[in-house]
């Protein structure tokens, strides 16, 4: 049978004595006949008055019983502490071990004391051992060790929890045991070997001047011990608590075979402990990868967070169904050693191939408790998957925040990720856009499920656009104010206000001499002179601040604070802050196009971290918006050349709203990618006619344009057109054709037109190419002429703007000089004239929408200038 103690923590233990100085730490020993364990050393932390509390967190498993060691009737328990010139106990607790008979006769029961308090009480000073205080506590410690409690009267006096004072006892201990029985076993099992290996080393002490000592030998009385090293080194008991856990008689993983029931304990107890902490960690901030999946859901925070991660979840096994996964394999929750010692558990498993041609990968999710206090839920995921291509070069980090929701019983679920590159790989936006994509599948997959369990609460995706904008609105009206303060409060501006005011006073007080009169005031000497020439210079820099200042407030131009109206694609833009801009930019503002349509920012003066916090609105739009061209630029006046500090480009279709809703932006340019730059965006896109409607009205505006009847696809159709290319629901289809892509080996496969993209879809023996750009990248569409390299069949040759459209770069025929790149398309199965015209008209008409609505933009903008 197997003891399980957790040594949680100690309070209104004695404070040390100031006169001795240096580092003082604790550190608790469990004894179980001639088995031992000690937790780590930490320093206390001071609960005022004399008394002091430490925490450790820490669990141990001791064999007891007819196989176990001798003296397995009872465990003490003893806290000491360690500072520069020795170490001495400061009290003990010993109680017994539960009648073996009870758990044996049993063995998947087990008998379990949850978290009590202990008085701790002085205990005889050992032979050979001699205390640092002296005096007074070294006499305080020679008292008569406590016999031990029978198990009736123990077991009652478990049931009374000790009150939160502090006598003039020692201290009180919380601590936990648990008795299983042969076939119960727990996380952390030490080996018989290291059993053995405990008994002649404990953890390291370091002393003032960081001497290393040799250890001990060990006293036939078992006396006390210690081996003095480095206050940094990793001590080898340390070693053992963690690399224990995989170490079994046979050969196994004692994980493997833990009761549900006992590990959902410990689970409960785990959370009722971390929710006992006096200090709980800070909210995290949502990964710099955005927010992958948000909803909230009628359901208590804590009800949700045992139905995730309890051991055995029923939920994940609905998930791990749902998405094929094989070989799960789910090790209990843990205690790792940190500061403070966090929840941890590893899962593994093998991710379900696709289809006969893709292999299964196996991945190892570690996951582990960042926060716990009954209200609020912070777990971090780290996946890791080698055997996928560059799988070595990268790491998944998912953060899972579950939050309670204020007025109602609900709880609101938030998972963000990151990319964490463990080394520099060329492959960095690929990685970055296969993860983006899997994240996506995978999560519609755990929302499906995760809806089967709990209901969710009807408008929940999210904060709304009112509730995130609401902030900005306050904020922005005192921008301008705070923005002057923080601009003329210099030295500069500060001394020669003063300077000037001081001479003004000379001139009032002195009186007219020499050759002066009144109306003519000439320098009484030279040193007036040159006084009079510095306050000019200063006064001309304090000048050129002003109109610098004022420049840059009027530089946002008419465009700045315009309201949406009307009804269509209304874009809503909340540009909060940049970082990391390169050096030199000290006055950057910001300016927005889309659809042709532009937005200026205001300049932000001298700063390299600037904080704009404004909303900028775009009119509504009868066709929706494909891309938001967002450039970052230092301003140099009205009459010098604005210079671009980097750019950045937000494809509606490749983000979800939840992800535009709050995203981080890094630019692009030389400058700004070594510098890391990044913005911070807040982007809204809605439509205010509804989907259906917004569908038959632009189908009906291109029957017009291409002079031919477009029907309407189906919603089956629309729907496997969407999840094949991984386009928003607003996307709808609008025709599609079988044909070839021409490259020095012609693919076949179909060619999907849309209102914003234009795909390409091949499966050739379960080797998928799929891509697609958009109509606004398009430059030039020719119909070609049936050729032998066609075989005989007229063919399309889309030409793409330069620099645009490098994603679908792996289906283009060329490459030109200037960067266009050319896909060309042949062989379709039933392509006539009007088919063709149909495809060429569709780019037309958008690209002359855009043309049209620049056009009108310069006239309105030329038109306010003139008023």
């Amino acid at each position: 049978m197997r003891l399980y103690v957790y040594v949680l923590e100690a309070r209104g233990l004695p404070a040390p004595r100031q006169r001795h100085g240096g580092v003082v730490r604790f550190y608790a020993k469990v004894t179980v006949g001639k088995q031992r364990f000690r937790t780590r050393a930490v320093e206390a932390s001071d609960l005022g008055g004399a008394a002091v509390a430490a925490a450790w967190n820490e669990e141990f498993v001791f064999a007891v019983g007819s196989d176990g060691a001798a003296g397995g009737e009872e465990f003490e328990v003893a806290v000491a502490r360690r500072g520069a010139r020795g170490r001495e106990v400061v009290g003990t607790v010993r109680l017994p071990v539960p009648a073996a008979t009870a758990a044996a006769g049993a063995p998947v029961e087990r008998r379990s004391v949850p978290p009590t308090w202990f008085t701790l009480q002085l205990q005889r000073r050992r032979k050979g051992v001699v205390g640092v205080d002296g005096g007074d506590e070294a006499a305080a410690d020679c008292v008569i060790e406590p016999k031990p409690l029978p198990l009736p009267f123990a077991l009652h006096f478990l049931n009374q929890t000790a009150p939160y004072s502090y006598p003039f006892q020692t201290g009180k201990i919380l601590l936990s045991f648990s008795l299983y029985g042969d076939n119960n076993v727990n996380s952390v099992v030490h080996t018989d070997a290291e059993v053995e290996r405990s008994l002649d080393m404990e953890h390291s002490s370091c002393n003032n001047g960081g001497v290393v000592d040799s250890p001990r030998s060990h006293d036939t009385d078992n006396s006390e011990h210690f081996t003095q090293e480095d206050c940094n080194s990793i001590t080898e008991v340390d070693d053992l608590a963690e690399t224990s856990t995989t170490a079994t008689a046979n050969g196994a993983s004692d994980t493997e075979r833990m009761v549900p029931d006992a590990a959902a304990s410990f689970f409960e107890e785990a959370m009722e402990i971390m929710k006992s902490r006096r200090s709980t960690p800070e909210m995290p901030q949502d990964l710099d990868g955005g927010i992958i999946f948000e909803h909230a859901y009628l359901v208590g925070s804590k009800e949700l967070n045992h139905l995730l991660f309890r051991p055995d979840s029923q939920f994940f096994r609905d998930v791990r169904e749902l998405q094929g996964t094989m070989d799960y394999e789910e090790q209990p929750w843990t205690w790792k050693s940190a500061d403070p010692p966090s929840l941890t558990r590893t899962c593994r498993y093998t991710t379900g191939a696709s289809n006969k041609f893709m292999k299964a990968v196996k991945t190892s999710e570690e996951q582990t408790y960042l926060r716990a206090d009954g209200k609020s839920f912070v777990v971090t995921a780290r996946v890791r998957t080698p055997e996928v291509p560059f799988g070595n070069c990268f790491a998944v980090v998912l953060l899972y925040k579950i939050v309670h929701r204020t007025g109602e019983e609900s709880a609101h679920l938030t998972v963000s990720y990151n990319v964490d590159f463990l080394q520099s790989t060329m492959m960095r936006s690929v990685i970055e856009g296969s993860v983006r994509d899997g994240l996506r599948e995978n999560f519609q997959g755990f929302a499906q499920v995760l809806s089967r369990h709990v209901v969710e609460v009807a408008g929940s995706v999210g904060m709304s656009k009112e509730q995130l904008l609401a902030p900005l609105q306050v904020e922005h009206r005192r921008s301008d104010i705070r923005l002057a303060c923080k601009y003329f409060c210099n030295f500069t501006a500060v001394s020669t206000v003063l300077f000037a005011l001081y001479v003004l006073v000379h001139i009032f007080l002195s009186g007219p001499a020499g050759l002066e009169f009144s109306g003519l005031d000439l320098p009484d000497s030279f040193g007036e002179l040159i006084t009079a020439g510095v306050l000019v210079l200063q006064l001309q820099r304090l000048l050129n601040m002003v109109t610098h200042f004022v420049e840059a407030r009027l530089q946002r131009g008419s465009d700045h604070g315009v309201k949406a109206n009307g009804d269509g694609w209304l874009l809503t833009v909340a540009l909060l802050e940049a970082t990391s801009l390169p050096p030199g930019s000290v006055d950057p503002y910001v300016v927005l196009s889309c659809n042709g349509i532009t937005r200026t920012s205001s300049v932000q003066l001298q700063t390299l971290e600037p904080q704009w916090n404004e909303i900028m609105e775009f009119g509504a739009m009868e066709e929706p918006p494909a891309v938001l061209d967002v450039e970052v630029f230092n301003f140099d006046g009205p009459f010098g050349l604005a210079i671009s500090v980097g750019h950045a480009e937000i494809n509606f279709l490749k983000h979800t709203s939840v992800e535009l809703a709050d995203m981080w932006v890094p630019l692009q340019g030389k400058l700004a990618q070594t510098c890391k730059s990044r913005l911070h965006l807040r982007v809204f896109l809605e439509n205010t006619k509804g989907p259906e409607t917004s569908m038959r009205e632009y189908m009906s505006k291109m029957e017009k344009e291409v002079g031919k009847k477009l029907h309407v696809r189906s919603p089956h159709r629309n729907s496997t057109f969407q999840k094949l290319f991984n386009l928003p629901q607003e996307e709808f289809l609008i025709a599609d054709y079988a044909c070839s892509l021409k490259r020095k080996l012609p693919l076949q496969g179909r060619l999907f037109v849309s209102a914003r993209t234009v795909g390409f879809y091949a499966n050739l023996f379960g080797h998928k190419t799929k891509f697609f750009f958009l109509w606004e990248d398009v430059e030039e569409i020719q119909v070609l002429q049936p050729s032998f390299t066609t075989v005989g069949t007229p063919s399309l040759l889309f030409i793409l703007k330069s620099g645009r459209g490098l994603d679908a770069k792996s289906g283009a025929k060329s490459q030109d000089k200037d960067g266009r790149l050319k896909f060309q398309f042949h062989s379709f199965a039933s392509f006539s004239k009007a088919s063709r015209w149909t495809i060429v008209g569709l780019w037309k008409s958008k690209s002359s929408a855009i043309e049209q609505r620049e056009e009108h933009h310069e006239e309105d903008a030329s038109s306010v200038d003139l008023d």
